[in-house]
């Protein structure tokens, strides 16, 4: 049972400092001194009194995924509001449950008093997900417009759907708004690629290299995140 607990400890802590982008040493001293390295972790980088449910929930979640789920289906079955129905939505994505998810994000678009852009947001990443494309187009035009949308994950979906879908043109319109020096590599090489398989090789050529260039002056974190987008840059190069 401990080793369990020991377990979930350090597998919450890793999230944490991966979701919130902390410095790799963290990732050394959570793992190589599991129980202490994870203690000091929450201390300094995570707890504070308000903090502490939220610890406790989401190392539950972490031992007992569905837990949570049946929680919040018990919650909105006395109380269905959009704040709980998006939040069993959350939960589904954390899951893995796709479709469940996108049940309960749809739902949520029934709420016309709301906001509908992050649910919109949220069934553009899902869709791609299970590569429903078409659907991916009918909610990423339904916020294309909205500033939000520009250089996000979202309108990156909505290019490469549109590219499934043979809208070339289009696709290439919203791909090359992800084209961005010193950011966005794993989509730039898409574009890269995209060019490619376009016949415009000269034009892929191109970003690979100059996504190869910026490569060289990542920081050691960086390189680490990115390396088999530097791997695949590199293995596409040398085919041309």
């Amino acid at each position: 049972m401990y080793y369990y607990l020991i377990v979930a400890l350090q597998a919450f802590c890793i999230y944490h400092a991966y979701k919130n982008h902390k410095p790799y040493y963290w990732y050394f001293l959570i793992f190589f001194i599991p129980v202490i390295g994870s203690i000091i972790y929450i201390i300094t980088q995570v707890y504070n009194k308000n903090d502490a449910d939220k610890i406790q929930d989401e190392i539950t979640s972490i031992i007992n995924p569905t837990k949570k789920i049946r929680d919040l289906e018990k919650k909105i079955a006395f109380s269905d509001t959009y704040a709980n129905r998006m939040e069993l939505a959350e939960a589904y994505v954390q899951n893995k449950d796709i479709p469940n998810a996108i049940v309960n994000y749809k739902k949520t678009l029934e709420d016309t008093v709301q906001d509908d852009l992050y649910a919109r947001q949220q069934l553009i990443v899902c869709y791609f997900q299970i590569k429903d494309y078409v659907k991916v187009v009918e909610h990423a035009e339904a916020i294309k417009d909205k500033t939000e949308f520009k250089g996000s994950e979202q309108q990156f979906f909505y290019g490469l759907a549109l590219k499934e879908l043979g809208k070339v043109e289009q696709a290439e319109v919203q791909l090359k708004q992800i084209d961005r020096p010193y950011s966005n590599y794993n989509e730039r090489l898409e574009l890269a690629k995209f060019y490619i398989e376009n016949n415009r090789v000269d034009e892929g050529k191109a970003l690979l290299e100059q996504i190869y260039a910026e490569s060289q002056n990542m920081t050691k974190p960086n390189r680490r995140i990115y390396r088999n987008t530097i791997v695949e840059v590199e293995r596409l190069l040398k085919t041309l």
